[in-house]
């Protein structure tokens, strides 16, 4: 049975169908809800359609069942209903990276794996999501910098680094291995000095406001100053192959799901300048979807996105046997990861 339902998922990865049968269950796509204000959209306000029901966290298990639904006049996707503040951070303290898991092997195994010299022959290959591979100096901040991993590679590539953690278990780490990292929303920064660099890296889908977000990060660069994106592409052909176990619906943590379009305007609209959006698929990426098709259930953590062998055999699986197919999507627009890179003038 597992055979079988691999082969099925090889040849959607061929042709991006799901055989005869619709990959997204939409329902009533294209009927706006009445509105009440509950159900504006969390960007400009206006009416929502439904895009995709009854989705579950297929990463930590946390409770409950949500939607996607696509804003009428700003083509903004969004999750629904959104967390509030509180219980973001509720939740990024109690679930997120399964609450701080550490001393397993898969965490020693990747922390090895990251600091090696096989992860920066990797990340040319199969891409940079984090902008690990750019060099250069000046101050750095690595916005939901997480443990501190990404500010020991951008110091040993060259930067001044800082990091903004709203987990304070996660920031407590980086500060014992010697880094300063604020504990508070990035639009109550109020830094010394300003930045040469802003990296948001898989953060801005997880933003209540990315505009805000942005012009927020505009104000604490200086002028010249850049800043680094990377997130979830929600026009990724592999959404279509995987339906709800897409591992970037990542509910309820990603808030908003961006296009390589949206994310230029809202760009744009912050106030930046040479803007510059290209696609990649990484493999890792592709893993996860892979490994939540087949072990993903309602309420349960999967555990198998945190074992080194079916993370290791879906990584091979989709840089050798898929890869004509996400290098097909990334050059037709349907890549699985947006990069973007603009300026402060």
């Amino acid at each position: 049975m597992k055979k079988k339902r691999g082969e099925n998922i090889l040849r959607q990865a061929a042709d991006g169908t799901h055989g005869s049968r619709r990959v997204l269950p939409f329902q009533e796509i294209g009927k706006p809800y009445h509105m009440t204000e509950h159900e504006k959209c969390l960007h400009c306000g206006a009416a929502l359609e439904v895009v995709l029901a009854d989705l579950v966290d297929t990463r930590f298990g946390t409770p409950g069942s949500y939607e996607v639904r696509r804003c009428v006049q700003c083509d903004l996707e969004q999750t629904y209903p959104a967390p509030s503040l509180l219980e973001l951070k509720n939740f990024y303290e109690t679930r997120y990276n399964f609450g701080g898991d550490k001393g397993t092997l898969y965490t020693k195994l990747r922390e090895r794996f990251f600091f090696s010299f096989l992860n920066r022959l990797w990340s040319r290959l199969d891409g940079d999501i984090s902008f690990y591979q750019r060099r250069g100096c000046g101050r750095l901040l690595d916005v939901g910098c997480n443990e501190g991993r990404g500010l020991r590679i951008y110091m040993r590539n060259g930067f001044q680094v800082e990091g903004l953690e709203l987990n304070e278990t996660a920031a407590s780490v980086a500060r014992e291995a010697g880094f300063a990292v604020h504990t508070c929303l990035l639009e109550k920064f109020e830094p010394v000095s300003s930045y040469n660099v802003v990296v948001l890296a898989n953060v801005l889908e997880h933003s209540l406001n990315p505009l805000e977000m942005l012009r927020d990060a505009r104000r604490i660069l200086a002028s010249g100053g850049q800043i680094w994106i990377s997130c979830p592409n929600s026009q990724s052909w592999l959404r279509r192959v995987f339906g709800r176990s897409w591992i970037n619906w990542h509910v309820p943590f990603h808030i908003f799901h961006f296009n390589s379009e949206t994310l230029q305007r809202l760009l744009a609209d912050a106030g930046y300048v040479d803007i510059e959006v290209k696609q990649i698929t990484p493999a890792l990426w592709v893993a996860g979807s892979l490994i939540a098709y087949f072990f993903a259930r309602k309420g349960r953590k999967t555990r198998q996105l945190r074992n080194p062998f079916w993370v290791g055999f879906s990584m091979v699986f989709a840089s050798f046997v898929v890869f004509p197919a996400l290098w097909l999507g990334n050059r037709r627009g349907r890549g699985d990861c947006l990069l973007a890179i603009a300026t402060k003038v």
